[in-house]
């Protein structure tokens, strides 16, 4: 029996949120719905469902609060929702949220092209945002984007994001997300930060959000893992990119990150039935599948448990 990497980390997929923000095509709702549903009932720890992002900024997730309307309590406590501001988390807990990702970015000129404001004015805004998660009785988690390189500025000083983690007026978030945005992290730059950040700030879940741009989305997720981050953050077929970061392709692949982690939950039979939903989702959108662990599950080793049958083998190969 195969060892699962240790120490463990949850992962939570980010389709529908930042997978979704650069494609040319839309989900219905309720398709939405069915997606979210049929990944809980496989056994995702967590999601990431939608964004309070300007629906004409990001038309593709201009549905949000529909979606989290038609979503059970039960449901929802295992879902977030990306906020910018203490605005966006009144209106997505009217809807039923209790899950907020508070994200901005580490860099002025990224924050400025994303948000429309300056890192510090988002600072400043968080202890709002605090109050307000806490009563509704929900979560809230510091997400830093830009955190080791800006496509405007450069390479990020890694004592900035330290500063931001341990400025108090941070304190109150259940998670701290460390966005390697444009994907252009090494294993070791992951490592020393979030080693940084468990050492040096307010002790909080760490949570590792990577991009495989430069094809180390699993080395940098797996090098958090093993620096202390708790949660990682993946996407079917590594659909996504971020619309307001020049260079930044698809996420870290789900797939690929269940398949290098193994966690308990995760068997042959889940990656198939997961292989099966990233097709249809990613044929509805006209978008390729970057997952190398679907890739290897079309392989011809059949004596390999973790290649799929002859039906979904057929779908796919080209």
């Amino acid at each position: 029996m195969t060892r699962p990497f240790t120490p463990p980390a949850d992962i939570r997929d980010v389709t529908l949120r930042d997978g979704l923000q650069l494609t040319s095509k839309s989900l219905p709702t309720e398709r939405k719905v069915q997606i979210i549903r049929e990944l809980l009932a496989l056994g995702m720890p967590a999601l990431e469902i939608g964004s309070m992002a300007r629906p004409d900024l990001v038309p593709p997730l201009a549905d949000t609060l529909d979606v989290v309307a038609a979503l059970q309590p039960d449901e929802l406590a295992r879902c977030w929702i990306w906020v910018a501001t203490p605005m966006h988390i009144e209106k997505a807990a009217a809807a039923g949220a209790r899950n907020f990702q508070y994200c901005f970015s580490a860099s002025d000129s990224h924050n400025k092209a994303n948000i429309g404001r300056s890192t510090e004015d988002s600072v400043a805004a968080m202890p709002d945002a605090v109050r307000i998660s806490e009563e509704v009785g929900g979560a809230i988690q510091l997400c830093i984007a830009t955190a080791f390189t800006c496509p405007f500025e450069g390479v990020t000083d890694p004592e900035r994001v330290i500063a931001i983690a341990a400025d108090p007026r941070t304190e109150g978030a259940a998670d701290i997300v460390v966005c390697d945005t444009i994907g252009q992290a090494i294993p070791t730059q992951v490592t020393d930060l979030v080693h940084g950040i468990r050492e040096r700030t307010p002790q909080r879940r760490i949570v590792f959000h990577g991009h495989d741009t430069w094809g180390l989305g699993v080395a940098n997720t797996l090098a958090a893992i093993a620096a202390g981050a708790r949660m990682v953050d993946g996407s079917l077929g590594g659909l996504g990119g971020c619309p307001f970061a020049p260079g930044a392709s698809g996420n870290t692949s789900t797939e690929d990150l269940l398949f290098a982690t193994r966690p308990a939950w995760f068997t042959p039979s889940t990656l198939a039935s997961m292989i099966e939903i990233t097709d249809k989702l990613l044929a509805e959108l006209d978008e390729p599948n970057r997952s190398r662990s679907a890739q290897g599950a079309r392989s011809k080793s059949s004596a390999f448990e973790w290649v799929i049958g002859d039906g979904q083998q057929a779908c796919g190969d080209g």
